[in-house]
């Protein structure tokens, strides 16, 4: 695969050596979780598009995501891409679409533009393959993140930032087993989504009890909410439940209480809502993918590939997580959902 590395003029060259030097700082300021800790992605329909950073900065990074209105993980997502363009001094073009054509639609009009790097969530792998191509063959440096985990190499991109949503499925259903639970269902928000379908399929590879999932639709709430509801309503012996999403396991807090059958909720993905749902015993545990990291090393990365001609992780994915929240470091981590960072 080819892949052209642009210089940029004047004191940019200079400005990546030293970003580059700072950058363990950096992480390690960014990410308070520990190892084998952590969180979800968003879904929705329509449509958003926004520019950040400096508009007269010389480097222009376009970021196509399926963020889902509504979804405040995304913001967490944005939050970062934008401190880094900030930072930076470039601009940042932000595009979402839920809907996985226009989402490729989207991605071939960051090419179009001519942007200088680019950054995609690979949620719909088969649909945005041909776009993501062109723009590898137009000699544009992208990078992956957040979704995508088991497909961003075999789509040639060089650099993938998120959790592996295997690894984390897995981590969960060992914490189940860990608290005694019996018999599981859980709830994916988007059918066809596939780091939805991982973290369900690693939970249930390590889980002993019964495990079912039980697909709703996201967009709906008050749905997602009786349909759970229903399901737990019906069957009793469910012990937990496992959320995909922060605004899917508070519409399940609902559930949970509206069935009264005494089951127990986890979640994957942080907000103010479900921090403080753990902090007060209503969620057991959640799990943190840290999306703030993920924008920002995205934006980061590609801005010190087209400078300086850096790289991170080795041809591996770099890790933005698992890390559990729970009730044992709550208190270090809460202080930062009201910020926006985690």
């Amino acid at each position: 695969m080819s892949r052209s590395i642009r210089t940029l003029k004047g004191g940019r060259l200079r400005r990546a050596a030293a970003i580059a030097a700072i950058l363990p700082l950096a992480l390690a300021a960014c990410s308070s979780g520990g190892a084998g800790d952590e969180d979800d992605n968003g879904d929705g329909g329509g449509e958003g598009t926004s520019e950040s950073g400096d508009p007269d900065g010389d480097l222009t990074i376009a970021m196509v995501t399926h963020e889902a209105p509504g979804d405040a993980f995304w913001d967490r997502i944005r939050a970062g891409a934008e401190a880094a363009a900030e930072d930076l001094g470039v601009t940042l073009r932000y595009s979402n679409n839920r809907e996985a054509p226009e989402m490729a639609t989207l991605i071939d009009n960051a090419v179009d533009s001519n942007v200088d790097a680019l950054a995609v969530t690979l949620a719909y792998p088969d649909a945005v393959s041909g776009a993501v191509t062109r723009a590898i063959d137009e000699g544009i440096p992208t990078v992956a993140f957040n979704s995508g985990d088991d497909v961003w190499q075999d789509m040639g991109l060089e650099m993938y930032f998120g959790s592996s949503e295997t690894v984390a499925g897995e981590a969960v259903g060992d914490r189940l087993n860990e608290l005694g639970a019996q018999n599981v269902v859980c709830l994916i928000q988007e059918s066809g989504a596939v780091q939805l379908e991982a973290r369900c399929d690693g939970a249930e590879s390590t889980f002993n009890g019964d495990f079912e999932v039980l697909y709703a639709e996201g967009t709906d709430l008050p749905g997602l909410e009786a349909s759970l509801t229903s399901k737990l309503q019906a069957d009793p012996s469910i012990d937990y439940v496992v959320t995909l999403g922060a605004p899917f396991a508070v519409a399940a807090m609902d559930s949970l209480e509206n069935a009264d059958t005494g089951a127990n909720l986890v979640t994957f993905d942080l907000n103010e809502e479900v921090a403080k749902a753990v902090q007060d015993g209503e969620i057991e545990f959640t799990i943190d993918q840290q999306p703030y990291v993920q924008g920002y090393l995205s934006v980061l990365m590609l801005y010190l590939n087209v400078t300086n001609g850096n790289d991170l992780g080795g041809g591996e994915q770099v890790l933005t997580g698992p890390s559990f929240v729970d009730s044992e470091n709550i208190d270090d981590v809460i202080e930062y959902t009201s910020e926006g960072t985690r």
